[in-house]
């Protein structure tokens, strides 16, 4: 109990429902606002290289259990702000049927995929790499480099229980920047880890590579040859 207390006194997300269903948050280094107004000026990476035509799919087309808990589309996330304009989740085609042929096997288990996020303009990623404290740049991705989010190719998500329709808890919470939210995390409860291994080994059969710190992160195998993309949703399937 005392260590349970520290964790929290800390800013850790303590290991229940309702907890993880609060976004850990950090300080950013300088105004939100300010850092989305330059980041909505500034243009990706140059790529050189042939990459395949974008072909983005909005998930939740695909199949009625796939539920959506887009957080950056709220104040609920690490940045503590609305990154999004709109709660959707794209992949590129190829990723999104690999996602479709992880739900019987997961269904079997008793649970359903529930989606934080997916396709992200590349301008957000930019404002997550210029706002995080430098002790805490593992978590988000160089805008130098480009996401994989960027390409359509990762997808961050978890499981809910198809009898309850409530997300189960994993180790740590989503967004969560503490080693609590490594893959191969080895605190937590033994049913927290055997539903994150559950989902990490649905995952891999289907094509996706895990992220060694962060458990609810896959990209796809082929995000290589797609192109760095910065549509916002608004535009998207208009």
């Amino acid at each position: 109990m005392l260590r349970l207390r520290l964790a929290c006194l800390l800013g850790l997300v303590c290991a229940t429902a309702s907890a993880q269903q609060k976004s850990f948050r950090i300080t950013p280094l300088h105004p939100v606002e300010e850092l989305r107004a330059e980041a909505l000026k500034a243009a990706p990476p140059r790529e050189d290289g042939r990459f395949r035509q974008p072909d983005l799919v909005e998930l939740v087309t695909l199949d009625p259990t796939i539920k959506l808990a887009i957080r950056y589309a709220t104040s609920n996330n690490f940045m503590g702000t609305p990154m999004y304009t709109e709660a959707r989740a794209f992949l590129q085609r190829p990723a999104a049927e690999a996602l479709l042929r992880t739900l019987p096997e997961l269904k079997a288990q008793g649970y359903g995929v529930i989606i934080h996020d997916g396709y992200r303009p590349w301008y957000v990623t930019k404002i997550f790499w210029d706002a995080t404290p430098n002790h805490q740049k593992i978590f988000v991705a160089d805008p130098k480099q480009g996401s994989r989010h960027n390409r359509g190719c990762a997808v961050d998500l978890s499981l809910y229980d198809l009898k309850t329709g409530e997300e189960v808890v994993m180790t740590s919470g989503y967004d969560e920047m503490t080693s609590r939210a490594y893959a191969f995390y080895e605190g937590g409860t033994a049913e927290e880890r055997a539903r994150r291994d559950l989902l990490r080994h649905t995952m891999v059969k289907q094509g996706f590579e895990i992220n060694p710190t962060e458990w609810w992160h896959f990209d796809y195998k082929d995000w290589r040859e797609y192109p760095i993309l910065n549509i916002r949703f608004e535009d998207l399937g208009k």
